[in-house]
């Protein structure tokens, strides 16, 4: 693992969660491959394409607002042309009227793409939602 190789993973992470958070979903169609997955939180189904993780998105950005969105302990493991992020995080969001706060761990795989990474699988543990 070199400190490149680091760097510019948790550029392509910061970049997904910017988009997304800005409410800019389409923005990262780019850094999402065609054929992700995305395990449901524990583990109770998959979600396959970046057409349909592209939508889960769409629909939170168009329904909530996030007030607050934290990412916390984030840990990068490079290995040749795959690279592991893993973070919690702390959000405080509005959706129909109501305020949540939801912590987690949110898990991303990456794939080296050329010079590039992109994303190819993720999930969401240890989930907790609560009344803000």
């Amino acid at each position: 693992m070199t400190n490149d190789s680091t760097s510019t993973v948790a550029a392509a992470m910061r970049a997904i969660n910017q988009a997304w958070l800005s409410g800019r979903v389409d923005d990262l169609a780019p850094a999402v491959h065609p054929e992700i997955v995305m395990v449901l939180p524990g583990f109770a189904g998959r979600v396959r394409g970046r057409e349909p993780l592209l939508a889960g998105f769409r629909d939170f950005v168009q329904n909530a607002s996030t007030e607050d969105f934290r990412e916390l302990e984030q840990q990068i493991d490079v290995v040749g042309a795959t690279a592991v992020v893993t973070f919690t995080y702390q959000m405080v969001y509005a959706r129909a009227g109501e305020r949540y706060r939801a912590t987690g761990r949110d898990i991303w795989v990456f794939q080296r793409d050329d010079a590039r990474w992109i994303a190819v699988w993720r999930t969401m543990m240890d989930l907790n939602e609560t009344p803000a």
